[in-house]
């Protein structure tokens, strides 16, 4: 048999792996001549733990199954110890598997990882804490925290993000910040700042979607016009298009970004997770940071 593959499972990931068990992953990987050990974490205290004794045991592959905020913490462990990543979208949006092409279904999915290529990618990281996707303050990870007290209510996941999206209209969602931008220096009152590991689309089709994940930069998105009423244009220019035209909108690349807030310790969103952060945050890029098997036609 040859050498097994570590894989790394969040059981209690937004598709709670569709009726799949341990023995049946490991039958999947198997059929396509890969022997893989197989973890089911129960939640974030076992994904770390089993993450950092992957990394460094023997295994050149490990392979994340969840969503992108399982997938991001176990990147990091993987990519620190210079090894190959192997992504099951488990999660509910999977944005980092689908901007590499990865089939959202279990079984293509592990075939991409049995008969892919390696491909490396880059990271993007904020004092000291990596990301895969994304980062945000702002409007954004306040919105989490009230969607898991929802939860905590009893309320379904979709359910609870729409009413915790009202209510930030009922607060103010606004913070100011200052971004520093190598010698330039931006002093904003926004509703939000939004850091993204390379470029995202923009327009009414592609929202959220990068074209590449290995440019080496970050992308930058602030919104510079205060009052709600401008959370809520920002709303209509996402959905009808317009956005990257729209005067009050800025969007920036770069490879390092410092955002200085006046509270000492901040909420900070990071691929769909959030923990509070100290002030300044210190963005940079990690260019081709973290090697992951993609489908051979990339």
């Amino acid at each position: 048999m040859p050498e097994a593959i570590e894989v790394i499972v969040n059981a209690g990931s937004g598709s709670v792996l569709a009726g799949e068990t341990e023995r049946s992953l490991k039958q999947r990987f198997i059929a396509h001549g890969m022997r893989a050990n197989v973890h089911l974490a129960a939640g974030g205290h076992e994904i770390e733990r089993f993450a950092r004794e992957a990394a460094s045991g023997p295994a050149e592959i490990i392979v994340a199954g969840g969503g992108d905020g399982t997938i991001s913490s176990i990147s990091r462990h993987v990519a620190l110890a210079g090894k190959v990543l192997g992504v099951l979208p488990l999660g509910t949006l999977n944005n980092f598997s689908k901007d590499l092409r990865i089939p959202q279904e279990v079984s293509g999915a592990v075939r991409t990882i049995a008969t892919g290529v390696t491909r490396a990618v880059d990271l993007g990281e904020v004092n000291g804490r990596i990301f895969i996707n994304n980062s945000s303050i702002g409007l954004y990870p306040r919105m989490v925290r009230h969607r898991v007290k929802e939860q905590r209510l009893g309320r379904g996941k979709w359910n609870a993000a729409f009413w915790a999206s009202l209510r930030m209209f009922r607060v103010s969602p606004f913070l100011k910040v200052c971004i520093k931008l190598g010698d330039k220096e931006f002093l904003r009152k926004t509703p939000f700042v939004f850091v993204g590991n390379n470029e995202y689309e923009m327009d009414l089709y592609n929202i959220g979607r990068r074209v590449s994940i290995s440019e080496g930069k970050l992308s930058l998105y602030f919104l510079h016009r205060e009052g709600r009423w401008g959370v809520i244009m920002l709303l209509m220019k996402t959905v009808f298009g317009g956005l990257r035209q729209w005067r009050d909108f800025e969007a920036v690349s770069t490879d390092e970004i410092t955002i200085q807030t006046r509270r000492k310790r901040i909420l900070v969103a990071f691929d769909g997770e959030i923990e509070k952060m100290e002030s300044p945050l210190c963005y940079r890029t990690l260019p081709q940071a973290l090697k992951v098997i993609v489908p051979k036609e990339q």
